[in-house]
């Protein structure tokens, strides 16, 4: 059976889709296959991922600002709407985020020469310091979470993950426009 794992026993998935089978033998499940292994994987990774960060006293929130911060480059400072563009934060909790990082002496708030209203958050030292060192341990965890994918295969999977998150977005347009 092809979700039999070497030991004999089954992955969870397969399990789930072989119930459904049984159950209800005229559906097709095939969508599990992928989605529900992507989402035990998703959990699977967020936790490892959650476990290294904290272990810097850090929220993965509170990562993924540190590490905009640093993309934006020299120096090193964006303003809240900024952090909200920037791919991985969500706007609804930046301005905790920030408050948090600034209290840890990692950000400072700083307001614009010309124009007054405008608030830029940027790394101190010490957060400069702090993101590179999480960042580069974060992509050494990541390699070895992918240590059993060849470079050929990682690449496939990312343009296939590429591929599928286009296929989602293109079926939730489609699903606002039946609406």
């Amino acid at each position: 059976m092809a979700g039999k794992k070497a030991t004999g026993r089954q992955d969870a998935v397969a399990a789930i889709i072989e119930d459904w089978a049984r159950e209800r033998p005229e559906l097709d499940t095939s969508p599990l296959e992928v989605l529900a292994r992507l989402h035990r994987t998703f959990l699977r990774y967020h936790a490892e991922l959650s476990a290294a960060i904290e272990r810097h006293g850090l929220a993965v929130a509170g990562f993924d600002v540190l590490t905009a911060l640093r993309r934006a480059g020299s120096p090193y400072r964006l303003t809240a709407g900024q952090l909200a563009d920037s791919g991985l934060i969500s706007s609804a909790g930046v301005t905790l985020r920030i408050d948090r990082l600034e209290k840890d002496g990692l950000i400072v708030r700083e307001r614009d020469a010309e124009d007054r209203r405008v608030v830029y958050s940027r790394l101190t030292d010490a957060g400069l310091a702090k993101v590179d060192e999480v960042f580069a341990e974060h992509l050494d965890n990541e390699r070895r979470m992918l240590a059993e994918l060849s470079p050929a295969e990682r690449r496939q999977l990312a343009r296939l993950l590429s591929k599928l998150e286009r296929s989602i977005v293109a079926s939730a347009a489609s699903a606002d426009g039946d609406a």
